[in-house]
């Protein structure tokens, strides 16, 4: 269930931040959903924005690799926690590439 919700949280993830800049281009107002801005680390957590004003605080790179022990085989540990590593190294490209998107 966990390895569900990674992937499709970072599948959502990055597909609305691509398609902020086509929308704002368009003087169309995104769907809710977009995320507008990211900000933090992964070793003291992200803060993610959305366009509706809603945010999210996923949890330090440290807990989340944690709550990866909670599965009892260790093929399952594993990939749980290359997924994690894979999504908030995403987060930190898609902060990057928001920061310079706004800077323009």
């Amino acid at each position: 269930m966990k390895k569900a919700i990674a992937v499709v949280a970072a599948a959502g993830i990055l597909t609305t931040a691509g398609g902020t800049a086509a929308w704002a281009a368009a003087g169309d107002p995104p769907p809710d959903g977009t995320i507008t801005d990211v900000s933090g680390d992964k070793r003291n957590g992200f803060t993610i924005e959305h366009y509706d004003g809603t945010v999210r605080y996923p949890p330090a790179i440290s807990k989340a690799k944690a709550a990866c022990d909670d599965y009892h085989n260790r093929v399952n540990q594993v990939r749980c926690r290359t997924e994690v590593i894979i999504w908030y190294r995403d987060l930190q490209r898609m902060k990057t590439s928001l920061d310079y998107a706004n800077s323009r």
